[in-house]
């Protein structure tokens, strides 16, 4: 039991010096900023610190004190420490803990802090003599100029580069057409950069030349430690991190230089199955470009995903918090965007559309003008570029009137209504002149007529012709409409559509007048009785 009592006093004995070690450390004793030995141990209610301090407060005002000479500073040995003295001051004061945390004895390390007292002593009231002022402030003068030297330098040197930019023949940087910096820009720009580059370094000058001043006077040299470490601990810091950095740096740099592999070596593969130098069954050559595109948006994905652990800050509260808002307005924002790429998608790989193809979407008629992830352009006959999502394009019906075209021409058709009385082989014979007298309208395959049906009061006629010019139908179907008009009219055949009701007895034709004979008149109406149903009316 005694055993057991006497193990734990002595874990807790070691856990209580731990602590006090971790709540007391060790104070510096420093004279005009030159540290010159460490207390270990506290004494009484003092800590280390605290006795540090106070040391080096009476170590600066002995040094000023100019009354009593170094020779005075003596070791004189108590019962349980020994007190370093300058006549009747106390300077400091060695235990026999201190002397223990040290390694040493109490005498040795007494005598130890006698001869580094008496030397920093000496060397502080040293530089306090007329001698070293004198030759502080002659140090001064020179720093000065020196300071004034590099300013008047730095200011010619910027103006001889304004001047030498001035004379320069500056070409504007372009990308093809368009022109991302005039010379003017350029120049102003330049100038900028060299005014910011003198001023960056009057303030380097300066940085150097204020505490290299300051640490020339002993009332002053206290402050040059602190103006350099400033900038000293911030670039201490940042060079610290960038060291820490580099694995990281190069797993990135690894990562980035596979992606651009990876893109280049798809960007040679699909421009050589667009051109047809490669080829693979099932893969139309339209599909390269679109693919391409799906593909190094996937290897930029992905390296991204690889790459993000590894970015600086990455792992921080803040730099989560904003990803997660990110992703959310993301998730919110995108559902609509997300159908019209997912349909874009099917799109290109239906091969539904294509750039130049005369389509009809809906009620939108037009050439297809812009085909990309979220949207179909389409420029009509009007010349108005209409922007359809592809949402609604998938949930519309499509009629492409180009895609024929590879393989049999686009078959044009028009119906016409005539009357009974002209014989359906004159009808034909005028609508197959008509067609071939309209341009654009192949004559092999040759045009042909269809009678679709035949009405109460008319047949209705359809000529069928084929044409190579889809994307001008418009203008073919017009220009067919006209032929039909003329060669019906010189006929003397009428087009019954719309409807025309009249009584025939002794009415004009319905032709134009410049398609009448001459000499046609319109008969008069004429009427005529019928035999009575009843019989002959008897005679009185």
């Amino acid at each position: 039991m005694r055993t057991h009592t006497r193990i734990g006093a002595i874990f807790l004995l070691n856990a209580l010096a731990g602590l006090s070690a971790v709540q007391n450390p060790p104070g510096k004793v420093v004279l005009n900023g030159r540290t010159l030995f460490t207390i270990q141990q506290g004494l009484g209610p003092f800590t280390a610190q605290e006795r540090a301090n106070h040391a080096s407060a009476r170590l600066a005002s002995a040094a000023g004190d100019l009354t009593a000479t170094v020779n005075q500073i003596s070791a004189v040995n108590q019962e349980t420490s020994t007190d370093i003295l300058m006549g009747d001051r106390i300077l400091a004061t060695v235990t026999d803990a201190d002397a223990k945390a040290a390694g040493t004895t109490r005498t040795a390390l007494a005598g130890s802090y006698l001869a580094i007292i008496r030397e920093a002593i000496s060397d502080a009231r040293s530089e306090y003599s007329l001698r070293s002022l004198l030759k502080g402030a002659a140090f001064v003068f020179l720093d000065t100029a020196l300071l004034i030297l590099v300013l008047a330098l730095l200011r010619k040197a910027a103006s001889a580069a304004l001047a030498r930019l001035g004379q320069w023949q500056i070409a504007p940087i372009r990308i093809q057409n368009l022109e991302l910096a005039s010379p003017t820009q350029i120049r102003r720009v330049a100038s900028r950069v060299v005014g910011i580059s003198r001023w960056a370094l009057i303030l380097l000058a300066l940085y150097i030349y204020l505490p290299v001043v300051l640490s020339l006077f002993p009332w002053t040299r206290s402050y040059a430690p602190v103006l350099f470490e400033y900038v000293a601990r911030p670039l201490e810091s940042a060079g610290a991190a960038t060291a820490a950095y580099i694995p990281s740096l190069l797993v990135v740099v690894l990562c980035a230089a596979g992606a651009r592999i990876l893109i280049r070596i798809s960007q040679f593969l699909f421009r050589e199955l667009a051109t047809g130098t490669i080829s693979l069954p099932g893969f139309y050559p339209e599909w390269a470009s679109p693919t391409h595109k799906i593909i190094r948006f996937l290897i930029l994905a992905f390296t991204a995903v690889v790459i993000f652990p590894y970015l600086p800050g990455s792992g921080s509260p803040a730099f989560r918090g904003i990803s997660l808002f990110l992703g959310l307005l993301f998730s919110l924002g995108s559902t609509s965007a997300v159908a019209n790429i997912v349909a874009g998608v099917i799109l290109t790989y239906s091969r539904a559309l294509d750039i130049g193809d005369h389509v009809k979407i809906g009620d939108t008629v037009g050439d297809v003008v812009e085909k990309t992830l979220l949207a179909t352009r389409i420029r009509t006959v009007k010349n108005e570029v209409i922007t359809v999502p592809n949402s609604m394009v998938m949930s519309s019906h499509i009629i492409n009137f180009s895609s024929s075209q590879q393989t049999a021409p686009l078959i044009l058709h028009t119906s016409v209504t005539i009357g009974y009385d002209a014989p359906w082989r004159t009808v034909h014979r005028l609508l197959l002149e008509a067609a071939g007298r309209t341009s654009r309208i192949a004559q092999d395959p040759a045009p042909f007529v269809l009678q679709t049906s035949l009405n109460d009061f008319y047949v209705t006629y359809q000529i069928n012709a084929y044409t190579r010019e889809a994307s001008k139908m418009a203008h073919t179907y017009g220009e067919l409409h006209q032929n039909i008009q003329d060669c019906f009219n010189a006929a003397g055949v009428e087009i019954m559509s719309p409807h025309y009701a009249s009584l025939r007895d002794g009415n004009r034709i319905a032709i134009p007048t410049e398609n009448l004979p001459k000499d046609y008149r319109a008969p008069g109406f004429h009427l005529e009785l019928g035999p009575d149903p009843a019989g002959p009316t008897p005679q009185r």
